[in-house]
């Protein structure tokens, strides 16, 4: 088997669905992921209609067969767990939704987030837990996972009735963003449709080895994101936990959307960090993330499993979104050519 190549359509939003497909086919992928929730707009895949409507189901698959695309995921990354309204309640119900619609599409993946609640019961924001050394943070930690726990139990129990795997993103800012933290999740859930979106972006942000975390995580690795990142000089002195941002832009045309109602904190000039096309990246572990580099990535993946999905995910602001993709496409094709992955 071969893994099938694809991308994230988040980035191509402002075009219709049938154009976002043109775009990823023009520099030969075969597959595209859509989203369906959390964080951001659905206007490739509205839930609505698709869990309602036979027809409209049909119509989407219609669009991908006249695309000669393959429809290889849904995504519904926010945080279930947060204890703010407009986040938490509505991002479990588009999650939830998702895997109904999933299964009635009958595609097999489906990508989240693992999420963050508060730090007790009347907390009124998220609170990342980062290095639980003082007795107090571990308190709070402890009392986030008692909350994750039995939402998760519900959903795998809901994956595994719908036939859907739900892949979660280590991402920071998560009760799950590396290995040992999945492994708890694990350890405490005990899931059997809930697996790792293994985003190598993420990794590289927390100074990790993604190859290195492909082979501890092995077969819990279910769906896999293509986006690298660059550990910039700022990270000698600042750390990659930085936190030395500024206030979102009081000019609405100099923000940079995050998510619906969200925008992007103002960077500091000299980043520790920030993602970058494939291809793009560097860190001082790895040097620089070249074709070599990704094809000893994709090496690594095949070893797990050799009929993942990967799929681009383009969040570098240097290029343009066509631009980005086409760039991280070269990249990857030309690893996949060199590994036959």
């Amino acid at each position: 088997m071969a893994f099938t190549y694809g991308a994230y359509t988040a980035c191509l939003q402002d075009r219709s669905l049938p154009e976002a497909l043109d775009v990823l086919r023009g520099v030969g992928l075969t597959g595209a992921e859509v989203n369906t929730g959390g964080f951001i707009p659905a206007p490739h895949a509205p839930l609505d209609p698709l869990l309602g409507s036979s027809r409209e189901r049909d119509r989407l698959r219609g669009v991908f067969a006249d695309a000669g695309m393959e429809l290889t995921g849904l995504t519904a990354s926010g945080n279930p767990l947060s204890p703010l309204p407009t986040e938490g309640l509505i991002h479990a119900h588009d999650l939830r939704r998702t895997i109904d619609t999933a299964g009635l599409l009958g595609v097999r993946d489906v990508v989240a987030m693992s999420g963050t609640p508060g730090t007790d019961p009347g907390a009124r924001y998220p609170a990342w837990v980062v290095n639980p050394w003082n007795g107090i943070d571990l308190e709070v930690l402890e009392y986030q996972w008692s909350v994750a726990v039995p939402f998760w139990k519900e959903i795998d129990a809901l994956a595994r009735e719908r036939d859907v795997r739900v892949a979660l993103e280590m991402h920071p800012r998560n009760l799950v963003f590396s290995p040992p933290s999945f492994e708890r999740f694990v350890e405490l859930v005990e899931p059997t449709n809930i697996g790792v979106n293994l985003d190598p972006s993420h990794l590289f942000w927390q100074q990790m080895d993604p190859i290195a975390c492909i082979e501890r995580l092995g077969s819990h690795i279910t769906h896999v994101h293509a986006k690298d990142t660059a550990i910039l000089p700022g990270a000698a002195v600042r750390g990659v936990l930085d936190t030395d941002f500024g206030p979102v832009p009081e000019d609405p045309a100099a923000r940079v959307p995050t998510g619906i109602g969200h925008d992007c904190s103002t960077w500091p000039s000299d980043p520790a960090w920030r993602f970058v096309a494939i291809g793009e990246g560097s860190d001082p572990v790895a040097g620089a993330h070249d074709v070599d580099y990704w094809a000893r990535f994709l090496t690594a993946l095949a070893a797990v499993d050799p009929d993942l999905v990967v799929n681009i995910e383009h969040e570098d602001a240097a290029f343009g979104r066509e631009e980005g993709i086409a760039r991280g496409a070269a990249a990857l094709l030309a690893a996949a050519d060199q590994t036959g992955a």
